[in-house]
Order: C-alpha cells, then sequence, then structure tokens
C-alpha cells in the first residue's frame, strides 16, 4: 500500500543519526534509503511510499516509511 505524506525533514542525532519526516499531522516516521536531495533539514517535501512494518531500527522513531517518489515544495 502506497502512501502520501506532507511534512519537513529533520535529521534525528539518535544512535547512528536517522532522518526523519515530521508530517502536517504531527506523526513521525523514519525514512529509509533517503537520497542526498532529501538529506537537508527543515525541508518541505512531499514523500510517495511504503510503510516497512518487516524492519526494525535502532532509532526507533516511528513507522519506516521506504520512499519510491518525492516533490521539493518551496
Amino acid at each position: 500500500m502506497s502512501l502520501k505524506v506532507t511534512g519537513i525533514i529533520e535529521r534525528q542525532e539518535i544512535g547512528l543519526g536517522a532522518w526523519a519526516l515530521v508530517a502536517e499531522t504531527g506523526e513521525t516516521y523514519e525514512l529509509k534509503d533517503v537520497p542526498l536531495e532529501l538529506q537537508r533539514s527543515q525541508l518541505k517535501v512531499q514523500v510517495e511510499g511504503i510503510i516497512r512494518d518487516d524492519i526494525m531500527t535502532l532509532a526507533m522513531i516511528g513507522p519506516v516509511l521506504e520512499i519510491q517518489s518525492f516533490e521539493l515544495f518551496g
């Protein structure tokens, strides 16, 4: 199942560090395989991807969202 989420990219300094998407709804997603274009904090984006229930991470900051496509804003 595909999911579209709009929000702000943040770098979480937990363990080795993780990239997160804080959605406009307030939910936080841990991003998987983040493209270089998205590796900037405070970047507003819309990401389309799938929730990976089969993956656990050390950061455990939210559901893991595997990015399939994205759109940058501003």
